[in-house]
């Protein structure tokens, strides 16, 4: 496995990141702790996951399933680099959401408490809260930082212009501020190339992406087909007819490549040098494994360039992809 700094951090994170979304909702505890102990076994150290995963109003479901993990022993919890994320509805009392001070102290607590751990190492805000000042939120961070609750701070769904805000006002506290971004982006959703791509090297972040499947329709048309079927998916199903016919193109391009469509999608987003570690979020071992044949494939110059014929992406960064 190969290991990367996450951003301009000293720390060390795999070059996949294993997305924990499907433990609880799709695949049992067990086969859970199957995966995670499997992605040790190869390496990977980075394990994402969120307070709201479980999909059950504040009863965090998937981090439980990490906590109970972790106190099997081994060594487990300390050979993770684990992250999770704050933002969403916990419940339906006022100040059960967002990023107020009152609700980051909280939530982290109570993730604490799930995930059966002292610390967390990356606590990402899971999206901008435009009605929080970062005043606010950073002294919320500093306060989790000073107690060693918190190793590190991340965002996730945020603008480019929200990252520099960010950063100038952690700057102005005298702390390290952002360290990553995790963000949507695949061959099909590459909007994050204008502007928080290139804020994200400039400012120094790690860079996440996730879905790098694009909700599984890179993965292969007729598993694409079955898992749609399968999850009754309507907003997906709407996807998969909107770009079938640059599907097409793409899984004939795999076919002469000789490679799986899912491992020429997340070898694609490993070429960048500005991407830290997409998220893979297997139910399976099997799946697991097959992620890692990405780490492999070098992509051509010629092949890189029939990708962006089949999947144009935006015209490069802002402003000269819209103007001059």
């Amino acid at each position: 496995m190969q290991h990367v700094q996450l951003g301009r951090t000293g720390l060390q994170v795999s070059r996949l990141c294993l997305g924990t979304m499907n433990f609880g909702p799709n695949t049992t505890e067990q086969d859970s702790f199957a995966v995670m102990d499997r992605a040790l076994g190869h390496g990977i150290n980075f394990f994402d996951t969120a307070n709201v995963y479980g999909w059950k109003t504040g009863e965090g479901i998937t981090e439980s399933i990490l906590g109970r993990f972790f106190t099997q022993g081994g060594g487990r919890r300390d050979k993770v680099v684990l992250a999770t994320k704050v933002y969403g509805i916990m419940g339906d009392w006022p100040n059960e959401s967002r990023l107020s001070a009152l609700h980051i102290r909280r939530a982290c607590e109570d993730s604490l408490k799930r995930l059966k751990t002292d610390h967390i190492d990356l606590y990402q805000m899971h999206h901008v809260d435009r009605r929080t000042p970062w005043e606010e939120i950073w002294q919320a961070f500093d306060v989790l930082i000073a107690q060693g609750k918190v190793l590190y701070a991340g965002s996730s769904n945020f603008a480019g212009w929200h990252l520099a805000l960010a950063q100038g006002e952690a700057r102005a506290r005298h702390m390290v501020g952002l360290v990553s971004e995790q963000s949507l982006y695949n061959l099909t959703e590459r909007t994050v190339e204008l502007e928080v791509l290139p804020a994200c090297e400039h400012l120094g972040l790690g860079f996440i992406p996730w879905s790098p499947l694009g909700g599984g329709i890179l993965g292969g048309r007729l598993k694409a087909e079955e898992k749609l079927a399968r999850r009754g998916d309507e907003w997906a199903e709407k996807r998969f007819k909107k770009f079938k016919p640059a599907l097409e193109k793409y899984e004939t391009l795999c076919t002469r490549l000789g490679q799986d469509p899912a491992t020429v999608a997340l070898a694609w987003l490993l070429n960048n040098p500005v991407v830290t570690a997409p998220i893979i979020g297997p139910r399976t071992t099997g799946q697991l494994d097959e992620s890692l044949k990405a780490l492999e494939l070098k992509l051509s110059a010629e092949t890189l360039k029939e990708l962006d014929e089949i999947f144009p992406g935006p015209g490069g960064t802002a402003p000269e992809a819209y103007a001059w």
